[in-house]
């Protein structure tokens, strides 16, 4: 694949990382770049620095229909919907759409193994890489922020590729990986996917282009995932349950020691932003996770909490925009398992408000206020927990920006 003096558009710099790391390897390979996003230079700023010393034009704040007329390869952003009328034009004049992940699979001389699933997929991914690491040059990537692109000069034969990837990614994929793990699947992105079986169908493309030779590992305690099992070509095995479960069963497959497996379990320190553990205050536990975007995944967390620290308060901190989900079933486990709600603005607040009854809610205007006040209902041995269940975009730039504020709030309290 030819890259060399290409008129290459990137559709979608982003903030996250994964758009610096697509545009430097289209520059590194020749192409002549535009980037264009609907984002400021201003709010662009971190990830526009990281390519300052590199000719590429920018188109910021808009984009134009006349550069998505007369290109060689569009390149977008898996944040953008297919819909977009943008791309659209690129159809009409019959010029190829891709993302990264598309050319990477294109391109990757080795093994593939893919990491999807509503929740824990970043934990399982990581955990894979630790995995193992002490017996194979490894590399990870995906929607942990970093394009595998980025990689791909220095990826041999022999190397295992550990992507995570969202459903994002997986919607415009036509290659699985040679091994693909689903943690668990239930309701999310529902204002992206028209229902839930829109958005099932979306991650199936981890598998569904897989051979007789490859392997498919589900999780058999949910539902959704073991019963895809009937749909795999390869050979499929089953986990129960739990992060660290679905990783060891890709090193046992892989071969690794029991000894090698049992030591990076033991060392494993979590995910940043995934029940991370912040700082402790008088007496009183902070936790960060920002990822929990779902209001299952705040369920998981609270379960967490809640047989980890039997006889702390837990004190919540939740809320955002809504993705078109149910919180009425969040708001039974808040209901029991909660002793103080502080509730950050945005829809899915109004929503889980709502399915509240009797229950003393603390409504804040910011992330500052939020922890603030639950530092002051909070007494030795309380736990403060961030895990909003929904999106972020009211108020931050992402969600990590959301655990980042909600970090730095807690500093001050030191």
């Amino acid at each position: 694949m030819e890259f060399k003096n290409k008129k290459i558009i990137i559709m979608g710099l982003g903030l996250h990382g994964g758009g610096v790391g697509v545009a430097k390897f289209f520059y590194s390979q020749g192409a002549k770049l535009l980037i264009t996003d609907l984002k400021s230079e201003e709010q662009l700023k971190e990830s526009l620095d990281k390519l300052k010393n590199l000719k590429i034009k920018f188109v910021l704040g808009k984009h134009r229909e006349e550069d998505f007329e007369n290109v060689d390869l569009i390149i977008k952003n898996p944040d953008i919907p297919t819909s977009s009328p943008y791309l659209e034009i690129a159809r009409e004049n019959k010029i190829p759409i891709k993302n990264d992940m598309e050319i990477f699979f294109e391109l990757c001389p080795a093994e593939i193994i893919g990491v999807t699933g509503t929740k824990g997929k970043s934990t399982v991914a990581t955990l894979i890489c630790e995995l193992l690491k002490e017996k194979y040059d490894t590399v990870l990537a995906g929607n942990i922020g970093i394009s595998p692109l980025e990689f791909l000069a220095n990826i041999k034969k022999e190397t295992k590729v550990i992507l995570e990837l969202s459903s994002f990614i997986l919607e415009d994929l036509k290659k699985s990986p040679h091994i693909a793990v689903i943690t668990n699947l239930f309701p999310d992105h529902l204002n992206r996917y028209k229902n839930f079986h829109e958005y099932v169908e979306a991650k199936k493309s981890i598998y569904k282009y897989q051979s007789k030779s490859d392997i498919l590992i589900l999780n058999e305690k949910d539902p959704n995932t073991k019963k895809l099992s009937s749909e795999a070509k390869g050979k499929v095995y089953f986990f129960e349950g739990y992060n660290a479960a679905a990783a060891v069963k890709v090193a046992e497959l892989l071969n690794v020691s029991e000894d090698n497996i049992h030591k990076a379990i033991s060392n494993f320190k979590g995910v940043p932003s995934r029940q991370e553990f912040v700082a402790e205050i008088k007496g009183v536990k902070y936790f960060n996770d920002t990822t929990a975007t779902n209001p299952r995944a705040v369920k998981f967390a609270i379960e967490t909490f809640r047989g980890k620290y039997p006889d702390s308060r837990i004190i919540l901190i939740a809320g955002g925009e809504d993705k078109r989900l149910s919180y009425r079933a969040l708001a039974e486990d808040i209901q029991d398992n909660i002793d103080f709600l502080v509730l950050l603005p945005g829809t899915a607040s109004d929503l889980i408000e709502r399915d509240l009854k009797k229950f003393k809610i603390f409504k804040v205007k910011s992330m500052k206020e939020a922890v603030k006040k639950a530092s002051d209902l909070a007494k030795k041995g309380d736990i403060v927990l961030l895990s909003p269940g929904a999106a972020s975009f009211n108020l931050f730039k992402n969600e990590f920006d959301r655990g980042y504020e909600f970090k730095k709030s807690i500093r001050k309290e030191l």
